[in-house]
């Protein structure tokens, strides 16, 4: 099944190409000098076209085939005068003219290849000697009452024509164009053969006045310009619109989490009462207030110098690990000394001064000191007999 985005990743639609008989174009091969460009490739095919041929340019519709690199060019032309007003009418909405015949010149072919082409006006035969230029066009005329066996004798005819054809190609039914990759070449294509041609290469095959040519190349580069605008545009509605259907999508599955959260959210906030509940009846069963192993750590005879007094001692369940106190003591100097033995305890966090005045030799001080959680062991309690 193909994809419903295939559209954005196809080439441009195939051009509109008029094809011509071929009966009425002469054809012939021109040399090209070594090393040539596409513009003096066009200048050589000119001048030798107007050499032999015995009408003007002005009076000709021409085109040539050349490669890049390619020995010669292979030309075709036919006098204007040939084809009615009614028929050039018809070519206004064409955007390539060119012999029927010049639709097989981007073959892949082998040396020495000849393809035979059908139509109603009879067989036409193009070879290569070397591809990828073709060395020879010619055409056999056939009637259209023609039985198989005279169209058998036509095309025999038509191959003694060369000097001799490894390989031939029947092409029953008409090439067509074909939509390509990009508009960079032009797809022909006729059951399961198809000749590639770059698009630039194809220009050139164009047999119309080559001033209107100039008018028309530039409307068709106008139109594929148009023609990508139109496709980033399909593109960019795409994914705005895909991400739209994004957003909708979004915002339901939102509404649904939401819906699910109102809904769950009594009974998440009964578990988490349940669980503040709980997690407090522990502290209260694990985590005591432990003043006395605090004060006994304060009074430690080897810490606390016989110059200071205890005054008020102050915990609070608040906070279980810390004791404010306050005190005096009759040698100011040893208020720091003290303070620096505490600090040095390992079950103290820190002590903080937190006020700290001198009368004379004399001082009172406030210092809050912090116990490390844990550091401390309740005492064994005595239960008299």
């Amino acid at each position: 099944m193909a994809s419903p985005f295939s559209f954005l990743r196809a080439g441009p639609p195939p051009p509109r190409v008029a094809p011509l008989p071929d009966g009425v174009f002469f054809t012939r091969a021109v040399p090209i000098t070594a090393g040539a460009t596409a513009a003096e490739a066009a200048t050589q095919v000119e001048l030798a076209l107007e050499a032999s041929s015995p009408f003007p340019l002005a009076q000709l519709y021409y085109g040539w085939f050349w490669a890049a690199g390619a020995e010669h060019a292979f030309v075709f032309a036919s006098y204007r005068r040939r084809f009615t007003t009614d028929q050039a009418a018809e070519w206004q909405d064409a955007e390539l003219v060119m012999p029927a015949f010049a639709t097989v010149f981007g073959a892949e072919v082998s040396p020495a290849t000849t393809i035979i082409l059908s139509s109603a006006e009879g067989l036409t035969a193009v070879h290569w000697d070397a591809p990828p230029v073709p060395a020879k066009v010619l055409f056999q005329p056939v009637a259209a009452e023609a039985t198989d066996e005279d169209r058998a004798k036509a095309r025999d005819e038509l191959l003694r024509g060369f000097d001799g054809s490894r390989k031939v190609i029947d092409v029953t039914s008409p090439l067509v164009a074909d939509a390509a990759q990009s508009d960079r070449e032009l797809v022909f294509r006729s059951g399961d053969f198809v000749s590639r041609l770059p698009a630039a290469v194809a220009a050139n095959l164009d047999v119309r006045d080559k001033a209107e040519l100039a008018a028309l190349r530039a409307a068709r580069s106008r139109d594929i310009i148009l023609w990508r605008v139109t496709m980033a545009c399909a593109a960019t509605l795409l994914l705005l619109l895909l991400g739209e259907f994004a957003l909708v999508g979004g915002k339901a599955w939102q509404n649904v989490r939401l819906r699910q959260v109102r809904a769950q959210k009594p009974a998440v906030e009964k578990i988490m009462a349940s669980q503040e509940m709980a997690r407090r009846i522990d502290d209260l069963a694990t985590k005591r207030l432990l003043p006395f192993e605090m004060i006994t750590q304060l009074f430690d005879e080897n810490r606390k110098p016989a110059e200071i007094k205890f005054q008020t001692v102050i915990a609070s369940t608040a906070d279980l690990h810390s004791l404010r106190v306050d005190g005096l003591s009759t040698n100011a100097d040893q208020v720091n000394v003290y303070l620096a033995t505490l600090r040095a305890v390992p079950t103290i966090a820190r002590v903080e001064n937190v006020d700290f005045r001198i009368r004379g030799n004399a001082a009172n001080f406030t210092i809050l000191v912090t116990f490390k959680p844990d550091a401390l062991k309740a005492a064994e309690t005595i239960v008299s007999q």
